[in-house]
């Protein structure tokens, strides 16, 4: 292999991995602690104080707003300071860019709190033990799947105490995000 050949590789192979980080999804579980319409961004605190911002892509969904679900249509606009929300975001550059922002309460995502029974993320499943006798399944959206309950290792899920943040859809329950307590 010639030594152009071998930088063309290298270069590919650092640039494709370089891609790889920025598409990688995080979740942070806080408040709203302020918003601005005019940059575009979204300031929220997480429980050990950290402040993160977020800037709002066109292509951000809101689960728990009016327009629930829908991008592009401006959604974030209902967001408020001091709700609790789960906000999924990609690195893109330098800023982190919020794709998904859920609200957390009356109106958004359920909260149910339980004992992690089974915990499949290839098959996109969690059964929760909620301590009243009675076990729920709940379906993974991809982002659950991806980037929450990091905290929940591997092979030591079954067990693990958890708060799963969920909405309903045609009688089943659907995790967007998941938590260890």
């Amino acid at each position: 292999m010639t030594t152009i050949r071998r930088i063309l590789l290298v270069t590919a192979l650092l640039s494709t991995t370089a891609y790889a980080d920025q598409d990688l999804v995080h979740a942070i579980h806080g408040t709203i602690k302020k918003i601005d319409h005019g940059a575009k961004t979204v300031v929220i605190k997480t429980g050990d104080g950290v402040e993160h911002s977020l800037y709002i892509t066109d292509e951000v969904a809101v689960h728990g707003a009016k327009t629930s679900d829908k991008a592009g249509t401006a959604s974030w606009h209902e967001l408020k300071e001091g709700s609790e929300v789960v906000a999924h975001y990609t690195k893109r550059g330098t800023e982190d860019s919020a794709v998904e922002i859920d609200k957390i309460g009356k109106d958004g995502l359920k909260a149910a709190n339980g004992t992690v029974k089974e915990l499949d993320r290839g098959g996109k499943r969690l059964v929760v033990d909620t301590g009243q006798g009675a076990k729920q399944t709940f379906r993974l959206t991809d982002h659950a799947t991806e980037d929450a309950g990091k905290d929940v290792a591997k092979g030591t899920e079954e067990g693990t105490k958890v708060v799963v943040y969920y909405t309903e859809d045609a009688g089943k329950k659907v995790a967007h995000f998941f938590e260890g307590q």
